[in-house]
């Protein structure tokens, strides 16, 4: 399972958001770039850049950040936050994301997002499935909209998507545990009784990883790769345990 630390980012600064509140925004760091050497120095290989002001404004907005890690690290970035025309995607990719993460523009413009995955390949372009009580929400969780979360999964898998980053948006940035329920229901629902030309979901969970001992359990259940955010801000889980996960699976 790949381990992806999150870097979250707010007028230039490494932040994190409860629930995804922009009223509990707490600043970890006024340099992202120093945080995403840190975790390259700890053998980490992926990142999880949220341009958090993009979500809020609609369109990219800390494109520069992202150049600047990626022109400066060996990071793979997926990057996501605003993200809503040809345009911002032809500036993520510009500016050095590896991937990106489509949300609210998969909700509200499908028809866009689906031009993207052909576009680009289900391997550059993730689906970003983030919930709250199983309905998907957007604007940087702003909003709640009408769909449901497996249904809408679904729907964009018969359309190639591969990659899924689901978010619990009542577990993010709360220190207590991940939905491990609702990822073995999406693993179950996803992969059993395969449509043809159906692609295998590769499913990224987010939100809630509080301990080390959580990190195994995700792996079990099928989950691709794991985002951890405030769970390495807040010294629960160390850099150092890691990289010897990461070691142990190489």
């Amino acid at each position: 399972m790949r381990i992806i630390p999150a870097i979250d980012i707010i007028d230039g600064k490494c932040v994190r958001l409860s629930k995804g509140d922009y009223n509990t925004k707490k600043i970890y760091n006024e340099n992202p770039l120093e945080v995403a050497k840190e975790f390259e120095a700890h053998g980490i290989q992926y990142l999880h850049l949220v341009d958090l002001d993009g979500a809020k404004s609609k369109h990219i907005v800390n494109h520069r950040i992202l150049e600047q890690i990626a022109s400066k690290t060996n990071l793979k970035i997926d990057f996501g936050g605003g993200l809503k025309t040809n345009d911002d995607l032809r500036i993520a990719f510009d500016s050095g994301a590896n991937q990106i993460t489509g949300g609210s523009i998969a909700v509200k413009n499908p028809d866009i997002f689906k031009s993207w995955v052909n576009k680009f390949g289900n391997d550059k372009i993730i689906l970003g499935a983030d919930a709250h009580n199983e309905k998907i929400a957007v604007s940087g969780w702003l909003e709640e909209s009408d769909q449901e979360l497996i249904p809408f999964i679904k729907t964009y898998q018969k359309e190639g998507v591969s990659y899924v980053i689901c978010t619990d948006i009542s577990k993010d940035g709360m220190l207590e545990g991940p939905s491990f329920e609702l990822y073995k229901k999406i693993i179950n629902e996803c992969q059993s009784e395969p449509v043809e030309d159906n692609v295998a979901i590769k499913l990224i969970a987010s939100g809630g990883i509080s301990t080390f001992e959580e990190l195994p359990k995700l792996a079990e259940l099928g989950c691709e790769g794991t985002i951890i955010g405030k769970g390495i801000y807040e010294n629960r889980i160390s850099l150092k345990q890691l990289e010897n996960y990461i070691l142990q699976g190489t």
